[in-house]
């Protein structure tokens, strides 16, 4: 665990904070790295209207099917990740047939400010935790192939690449898998998600 973490907390997005998820998807999509991390642009997140966003953010503070976690610092949003529970026969984000249900991590971001502090490995330990409780044995992600920050950060929570790798419309996507735990099993103490690495 970083020595920053213990100042940082993470919990489930909450229904009425549609606003606040706009605003971070907005900073994300304009950040100097999004060009390989977001396949969505800044102009496009402008012109959603507020419906979208209050039906996004309803979903992903309660559903099964999606959830959204926020990192915060001094309750001040650092960043956040969404987990996707695709069901079989549906089709994921980059456009690939889903062939058995899965949970996929996406819209990974934290502040410039905040990096380097630990907050993507307790977003990480998070997700993984609710997505065991959904009965998924494993998580996975894409990560572009030049966003050698982003992959590294993933390998080091445990993630490991699955030799699959997708074109997406901003490059290549390099597949990575986290196995996890089930939800009654003891972690270790090096594994605060209870998560181990394929």
């Amino acid at each position: 665990m970083s020595r920053f973490s213990r100042s940082i907390a993470v919990r489930r997005v909450r229904a009425d904070e549609w606003p606040a998820v706009r605003a971070l998807r907005m900073e994300s999509t304009s950040d100097p790295d999004a060009t390989v991390a977001f396949l969505e642009r800044p102009e496009e997140v402008a012109a959603r209207p507020d419906e979208f966003w209050i039906e996004r953010t309803r979903i992903a503070a309660a559903s099964d099917s999606a959830a959204t976690f926020v990192a915060t610092l001094d309750d001040h949003w650092i960043g956040a990740l969404t987990v996707i529970v695709r069901q079989e026969g549906s089709t994921d984000h980059l456009g690939r047939p889903v062939a058995e249900r899965r949970a996929d991590v996406v819209g990974v971001y934290v502040r410039r400010s905040a990096r380097g502090r630990g907050a993507v490995d307790q977003l990480i330990a998070t997700a993984a935790r609710w997505v065991s409780a959904q009965g998924l044995a494993s998580v996975t992600l894409d990560v572009h192939r030049d966003n050698g920050r982003a992959r590294a950060a993933y390998r080091r929570v445990g993630f490991r690449p699955t030799g699959i790798v997708t074109t997406s419309a901003i490059g290549d996507e390099i597949g990575m898998e986290l196995a996890l735990t089930p939800p009654d099993s003891e972690p270790d103490d090096t594994s605060a998600a209870g998560m181990v690495p394929t």
